[in-house]
């Protein structure tokens, strides 16, 4: 198994008090350093890599108001001067480890890296996010010839700029579960794709792990298997933990192993074990630490190398 990351995107600073703030990557990367597993530096999203999922309206945008850092995007989404790479390493990271997938030198990767991503649409930065990394690296995967690939959202946040970007896009199975009502309001159960290629399951407030694991065994992860994908690609957050102040769902860091191992055995059954996970939210310190911990150990098993 393999990690990538890279120091920029500790340096992408949204301000004091803001909830997406570097303490969470360093959270991170000390669990990743915790279990001894390899890690490699994130290269940049070329511009042409970033505009597969963008328009070049948004990327003019976001490389715009790096000259202006500190500045906001939007109340919620801000940059300062190491904003615009952290981002574009951000992307990067997901291609780099699509490459190790590609040459066999993994089959599993884990890319530590923020701002997050999946709330970015085709033609807006929002939502703590500048580019939708984990729909930069669905449409690389597209463009190397996969043809059944499936993005799995467990963040707690519905993904509401990765089911934009892939809403006509019948080569990819969007799943998610998340809470609502909640930021951003979309995600609800009748949105299903142009294609039927999209798959929510809303969680009301207050949803424990009984509930959480049965939508996922009943729904989801049918749905998974029957599209039999090449390949998976996770958006991980671990922002449904209990201690996560920005949610009210109620996850323990075992539903996360939990759901983490059924997602293995489907790599191992449709896509040789292929899977690469992209951090998203989660703003509990606490939580993060033991999410990404159970995480990583699940993704590991007895993967070689």
């Amino acid at each position: 198994m393999l990690v990538f990351t890279h120091s920029a995107c500790l340096q992408h600073d949204p301000g004091v008090g803001h909830p997406e703030h570097p303490g969470r990557l360093q959270t991170v990367i000390a669990a990743v350093e915790s279990l001894a597993i390899r890690v490699r530096e994130a290269p940049r999203a070329t511009r042409a890599q970033l505009a597969r999922a963008h328009t070049q309206q948004l990327i003019d945008q976001v490389q715009a108001a790096s000259q202006r850092a500190p500045t906001r995007i939007d109340a919620d989404t801000a940059m300062s001067e190491k904003s615009l790479e952290a981002a574009e390493r951000a992307a990067g990271s997901g291609i780099a480890a699509l490459d190790a997938v590609l040459k066999g030198e993994t089959r599993r990767a884990f890319c530590a890296v923020r701002p997050p991503g999946h709330h970015a649409t085709r033609e807006r930065a929002m939502g703590f996010c500048l580019f939708n990394s984990i729909a930069v690296l669905t449409h690389e995967a597209l463009q190397r010839g996969f043809s059944k690939i499936a993005v799995i959202d467990f963040d707690v946040h519905h993904g509401n700029g990765t089911q934009d970007i892939f809403w006509q896009e019948p080569r990819v199975l969007y799943v998610s579960s998340h809470q609502s009502p909640l930021y951003p309001g979309t995600g609800m159960a009748k949105e299903t794709g142009a294609n039927s290629n999209v798959c929510n399951a809303p969680l009301a407030t207050g949803t424990g792990s009984q509930a959480f694991r049965a939508v996922w065994r009943e729904q989801l992860l049918p749905a998974i298997d029957a599209f039999e994908p090449e390949l998976l690609l996770l958006s991980a957050g671990f922002d449904a933990h209990y201690l996560d102040p920005l949610a009210g769902l109620e996850l323990h860091e075992a539903d996360f192993a939990w759901l983490t191992e059924q997602l293995v055995d489907l790599a191992d059954r449709h896509a040789r074990g292929r899977i690469i996970s992209m951090l998203e939210g989660g703003y509990s310190l606490q939580a993060l630490k033991l999410c990404t911990l159970a995480h990583l150990r699940a993704l590991q098993g007895s993967v070689n190398p």
